[in-house]
């Protein structure tokens, strides 16, 4: 299964404060044991929100606003793409992550719907417009 996995936003990555050289080294190696264990299929971090924009649409009109946004944990400071067994793996993948924030911090991990789920899913829709 695939899974995308969210690091969390704080207000420091939010207003552009950089990780210590060794927080650096921890994730440069985190990252390695997981591209050695055939997990990590993509990865990057994320500039604060105040270098992003959002389209928000109403019916035909879209609207760009520009950031910063809040709250910060909100946000996304960053991710990673994993292909795992289950989510079980992920989670035991997650706990062997070093902090990636100076303080406290999340990581949130969501399942990526597969292909046989969206098949399953359109099939379903068909059914209930007969």
């Amino acid at each position: 299964m695939k899974v995308m996995v969210f690091v969390k936003a704080t207000q420091d990555s939010e207003t552009g404060i950089m990780p210590s050289a060794q927080l650096l080294t921890e994730m440069g190696q985190y990252n390695e044991e997981l591209v050695k264990a055939g997990i990590l299929l993509a990865g990057d971090g994320l500039h604060p929100s105040s270098k992003g924009v959002r389209v928000r649409f109403s019916g035909t009109d879209r609207t760009v606003i520009k950031g910063p946004f809040t709250p910060a944990q909100e946000l996304v400071a960053g991710y990673w793409l994993w292909q795992v067994n289950s989510i079980e793996d992920a989670i035991a993948w997650v706990k062997r992550c070093p902090n990636p924030m100076p303080g406290d911090s999340e990581i949130e991990i969501r399942p990526i719907i597969g292909e046989e789920e969206f098949e399953a899913l359109m099939t379903e829709l068909k059914e209930q417009e007969a």
